[in-house]
């Protein structure tokens, strides 16, 4: 249920935030609602600080019409707790030093595994057990593809990167991404 739950979550950042960067008008404008059940905040203020990993050197943030899959969500609420930080940059180095870099600063959350797919989050996985003692050892769904997933850390608490060749030119594009779960205890 609770990984249900959080897709659900998931889906309504994905199709709320773009229509509420759209009415605001402004580029970081957040949304936060403090309640007695619980606490949410959805924003596009994510970048590389927020997923706990430092920005590759000059990277930069992708343009604003390619930048709707910025995200920073937390839900926190007595039952369960849910952060997930989603950043998008672009790079003008090949994508092997980009996974150079990656590679090295993740190995501070753990076992760094590399997966390949198809496209960018293909195979985020979330925890849906009570206790982190639960949590589940990260694994690649699928092994091919273009993209380069570097990921560390276990399902319910993870830090992402995939890493692409860019489109038409030379250079990269790349995601970071952190999501942390929890049942009934612990900090978000």
């Amino acid at each position: 249920m609770f990984r249900h739950l959080t897709l659900a979550l998931a889906l309504l950042v994905a199709l709320t935030l773009p229509v509420f960067a759209q009415d605001s008008g402004t580029q970081n404008k957040n949304l936060d609602i403090r309640s007695s059940v619980g606490d949410l905040h959805i924003g596009s203020d994510a970048d590389a600080r927020k997923t706990g990993l430092p920005l590759y050197p000059g990277a930069r943030l992708k343009s604003d019409d390619e930048n709707r899959n910025q995200a920073n969500l937390s839900v926190v609420t007595e039952a369960f707790g849910m952060k997930l930080v989603v950043a998008n940059y672009d790079s003008d180095d090949a994508p092997a030093k980009v996974i150079d870099f990656y590679r090295d600063k993740l190995k501070k959350y753990g076992k760094v595994l590399e997966c390949h797919s198809q496209k960018h989050g293909g195979d985020v996985e979330v925890h849906d057990g009570k206790d982190s003692k639960d949590s589940k050892e990260l694994k690649c769904e699928e092994n091919s593809g273009p993209v380069t997933e570097l990921k560390a850390g276990t399902e319910d608490n993870q830090h992402l990167v995939a890493i692409e060749p860019r489109d038409a030119s030379k250079g990269s594009t790349f995601a970071l991404v952190y999501v942390h779960t929890r049942g009934k205890r612990g900090d978000i």
